[in-house]
């Protein structure tokens, strides 16, 4: 370089790793103040249904545990207790707990325990945008299985894995796509996979399943040690800001999951509503009553409007907007100009398709108006 050139900004960052230049970065769902600024529209016009957070926000269990918790403020985190009560709801050991500062960080443990260059990770179609990130981030391969009518094709997925395969991605309840494996068809899968390579089944979305289609995973890693079942308290339980979360697997793979795991990766806060917040059963049943009245009430409208959408498990729906990508991003603009915000889908290759959050009643309904205006500009 030139004595007097200036200083190369990127040269530093063209040094990292490949792998990591190989990311595509998440994208959340735009929050209402960015959408206030850009649209200079007032914050309390705005309704968010692109996150998938509980529109009935926490319980007051949860709010009653985070003001007591504010006094220990000044210590570092114990998370005796959550993990205790953890293993008490699922029957395990505690040795069996893995916390996380979200899911999401769990999903990295896992990532960084059996992934590295030279090793292969599988997942579906449409499957959480979080898996290919965890993957690459641990210097992985990511190998992406075709999904069948938007679902998880375990058959495929099975076929895609090769001999330096080691970790499955399985999200069931699926997000985006919102698509639902059977506990048949996941047991099967199981019996199916080498018992060297980890099966991680996210079920961030399990508590919005009806009493029918739920099953205990948990109780599977008796029988198939490889198996890392992951749950979050962002969803049902109302505490996505609060980030906490947890896995369960065999005591030996926890403990190398724990080895990795930032010290302190939860705070006081977090880890005191999380453990009120499991015992709060009246809210999370208010809350799954009113996601499945929410999602009827949209459902029905979608039919009403002739837009297709994907039957949902979770507590969002995703729909067909548009006859073509440009025709769902102009709907997609105009719903933001109205102030209503959701998820549109071009990073998963669904540009046709936007995913809406089940929200309060006035939230849905606000959205419906807004969708059935934007339809009449499109």
């Amino acid at each position: 370089m030139p004595k007097n050139a200036p200083p190369d900004d990127a040269a530093s960052a063209r040094a990292a790793l490949p792998h990591v230049h190989a990311i595509a970065a998440y994208q959340p769902g735009k929050p209402i103040t960015e959408l206030a600024r850009e649209l200079g529209l007032a914050v309390e016009s705005i309704v968010k249904l692109a996150s998938n957070e509980n529109p009935l926000g926490m319980g007051s269990m949860a709010k009653a545990a985070i003001r007591a918790a504010l006094e220990g403020g000044a210590r570092y985190p114990d998370p005796f207790a959550l993990t205790a009560a953890l293993a008490a709801r699922h029957g395990t050991a505690a040795s069996q707990i893995v916390l996380g500062n979200g899911s999401n960080d769990v999903l990295d443990l896992a990532a960084r325990v059996f992934l590295d260059g030279g090793r292969s990770a599988v997942a579906a179609q449409y499957a959480f945008a979080v898996y290919p990130i965890a993957t690459l981030s641990a210097g992985g391969e990511m190998i992406v299985a075709p999904a069948k009518n938007h679902a998880h094709d375990l058959a495929a997925m099975r076929a895609a894995m090769r001999s330096d395969t080691c970790l499955v991605w399985i999200a069931n309840p699926n997000n985006p796509t919102g698509t639902f494996l059977s506990a048949a068809e996941l047991r099967a899968f199981l019996a199916d996979v080498p018992a060297r390579v980890a099966v991680v089944l996210d079920e961030a979305y399990n508590d919005y399943l009806d009493a029918e289609e739920q099953y205990d995973a948990v109780r599977w890693i008796a029988e198939f040690p490889n198996l890392i079942v992951c749950r979050t308290f962002s969803k049902i339980h109302g505490l996505a800001g609060l980030r906490i979360g947890y896995g369960v697997a065999a005591a030996p793979v926890a403990n190398l999951m724990n080895r990795v795991r930032h010290p302190f990766n939860c705070n006081n806060l977090a880890l005191a509503a999380a453990s009120a917040a499991l015992e709060d059963k009246e809210f999370i049943a208010k809350s799954h009553a009113a996601n499945r009245q929410g999602m009827a009430d949209i459902t029905a409208a979608l039919q009403r409007l002739d837009l297709g959408y994907i039957p949902s498990r979770g507590n969002f729906l995703t729909f067909r907007a548009g006859k073509d990508g440009e025709a769902t991003a102009a709907i997609h603009r105009s719903l933001l100009r109205q102030g209503v915000i959701v998820r549109p889908l071009v990073s998963y290759r669904m540009p046709e398709w936007l995913r809406v959050t089940i929200g309060a009643p006035a939230e849905n309904a606000r959205f419906l108006e807004a969708l059935e205006t934007a339809l009449k500009e499109a």
